[in-house]
């Protein structure tokens, strides 16, 4: 499994278009991002297989609690999840977006697609060591998270790389 994560990790190192976190104080996006966060919180709860923005306190809550339980992961989920450190001023961040909503729509109840903007949530970006985007962080329900940087070359590439660490390393399915 570790062989597998390794290989998958490396792999979309080498094959990476990631941004680097950067352009901060953009109000024209802040305004756009804020109406937008507001038009999908609204659908999630009503599709609850869109994926999911979380502000800090929706990590704190669904996720992990690292303000309290800061020595250990205690994944608070009650499936595992994906979570997407994005920006949307990242090109590839676009090109991951659509793949992931697709991807929560077919996983359905299996697993959680959760979207945390780095520039609204800059703690939590700094708390995981953020340093370009879109990074990944998968976490099972049971044993420790995973992180991965980049995606792949194609958009039918990226969402395979997804399907086999959510199959293998999320689901455990073979």
């Amino acid at each position: 499994m570790k062989k597998v994560l390794m290989v998958l990790f490396t792999t979309t190192l080498l094959f990476s278009l990631a941004c680097t976190s950067g352009n901060a104080g953009n109000k024209d996006i802040e305004t756009k991002e804020e109406s937008k966060s507001t038009v999908t919180k609204t659908e999630n709860t009503e599709h609850k297989t869109a994926a999911i923005h979380l502000t800090k306190a929706d990590f704190l809550d669904k996720v992990w609690d690292f303000e309290t339980n800061s020595d250990k992961w205690v994944y608070r989920g009650d499936k595992p999840c994906i979570i997407d450190f994005y920006a949307d001023w990242c090109g590839p961040c676009k090109i991951a977006a659509p793949i992931l909503e697709e991807l929560a729509k077919e996983y359905g109840d299996e697993i959680y697609v959760y979207k945390i903007d780095t520039e609204k949530e800059r703690e939590l970006a700094s708390a995981f060591g953020i340093r370009s985007i879109p990074a990944f962080l998968y976490c099972p329900k049971e044993g420790e998270p995973q992180m991965a940087a980049g995606i792949g070359r194609t958009p039918e590439e990226t969402k395979e790389m997804f399907k086999g660490v959510i199959n293998d390393f999320l689901l455990g399915k073979k």
